[in-house]
């Protein structure tokens, strides 16, 4: 991840712009490249140029851009995002499918009248209901929107295996269901049924709009602006918030020894989403780093709304989910946690914390939220599955 002491405040100043000095977790030296002004230059028309015929400079490395850049986007190497193709031959090691956990036991409580409480069904169907059809809105915003405004080949690249994971995210969702037989359009139609579930999605859907409007080009001050919102708006707040009061909640079931395949497959989807989550606060950053003017006190201000919204939101869900205490949970407790993980996000963008001095009180869930470790939490084969060579998250 780009460190903003290091290479993005330094930038910053080059530029004569006033740095936001704030600690973020360290990565990978990016080449310190300034793009003093977007150039307007589609990915489409790009890639028709370079094939149009005729014999076209090879690229360069150094003239490569996240965004409006006129290399050809086709030309996967000489690299300059590294971190962007380490971080798709990490996803493509960490690789799953949904039928091969075994929902037999989630199968039996669920039917046993007596195994499960209402409010306990009640957060499996809430679950279901809101990511059932979250990581489709995902895969659209991605598949039609941030691909063709990408124009770093790199980043493209971890941007099609992000895709696939995300329909294998819905696949396992509709894996669940189907094993527990619940009705089908009743959870897929949640959310425009729940008000909880439906509230967060109409926030999502304008942000979305922007980018797959076929209109839509990037080049000008305003639409550059618009697509670095867009994309903190998904990888910040709804990878990187809207997920996690249903992660914790069925994660909290699994420790309970409770419908533990649903939960296995929860935290294969939860190490995929922190990957997503991560990937897309380096894209922000590369972004802020090569457009400095992007980056304005206005914007910032904007961006600050849009998390104090979002915060609320997911707080309602959790009020919605968890009307009574359950699994040891409350929705109140998700008031402070929901703060603390908008701390984290706007501090890994260059933002000062918003909701100083919050903890985080599920301690248990920070582990496997960060990935700093490999562990067997469910004693099943979560640190034994991969293919392509052992994962390294640190």
């Amino acid at each position: 991840m780009l460190n903003w002491e290091e290479e993005v405040a330094p930038a910053l100043a080059k530029a004569g712009l006033a740095p936001q000095p704030v600690a973020v977790e360290p990565q990978r030296p990016q080449p310190d490249q300034m793009a003093m002004a977007p150039q307007a230059a589609a990915p489409a028309s790009v890639a028709a140029a370079n094939l149009s015929g005729g014999a076209a400079m090879r690229v360069n490395a150094a003239d490569k851009r996240v965004i409006n850049a006129k290399t050809d986007v086709n030309q996967l190497v000489p690299f300059k995002y590294k971190w962007a193709w380490e971080k798709y031959l990490a996803g493509c090691a960490n690789h799953w499918m949904p039928q091969e956990i075994n929902m037999n036991r989630d199968i039996a409580l669920w039917k046993d009248p007596n195994g499960l409480t209402e409010d306990e069904r009640r957060i499996i169907k809430r679950n279901l209901g809101f990511f059932t059809t979250a990581d489709s809105l995902a895969a659209n915003n991605i598949v039609l929107g941030t691909y063709r405004h990408i124009t770093a080949p790199e980043c493209r690249q971890y941007l099609l295996r992000q895709a696939f994971e995300e329909a294998i995210h819905t696949h396992a969702y509709q894996y669940i269901v189907e094993s527990l037989g619940l009705d089908q359009s009743e959870i897929f139609n949640a959310y425009n049924e729940i008000e909880s579930i439906r509230a967060k999605d109409q926030f999502l859907i304008p942000f979305i709009d922007v980018l797959t409007d076929p209109n839509f080009k990037t080049g000008t001050l305003e639409n550059d602006q618009k697509l670095l919102r867009s994309l903190i708006v998904f990888a910040c707040v709804m990878e990187g918030l809207f997920f996690y009061v249903g992660f914790t909640q069925i994660l909290a079931m699994g420790r309970q020894n409770k419908m533990t395949g649903a939960a296995e497959q929860y935290q294969y989807i939860l190490r995929d989403e922190s990957m997503h989550c991560n990937f897309g606060i380096d894209l922000i950053n590369q972004i802020k780093l090569e457009n400095p003017q992007l980056w304005t006190s206005a914007f910032k201000d904007e961006i600050k709304s849009i998390f104090e919204k979002a915060v609320e939101l997911e707080y309602r869900y959790a009020e919605d989910t968890m009307p009574r205490g359950v699994l040891g949970l409350n929705a109140p407790m998700f008031k402070g946690y929901l703060r603390y993980i908008c701390n984290r996000r706007c501090l890994q963008i260059g933002l000062d914390a918003m909701f100083p001095n919050e903890e985080n009180p599920f301690p248990w869930m920070s582990e496997m939220i960060d990935l700093k470790k490999e562990r067997n939490f469910f004693e099943t084969r979560v640190i034994e599955y991969q293919t392509g060579g052992a994962l390294s998250w640190e």
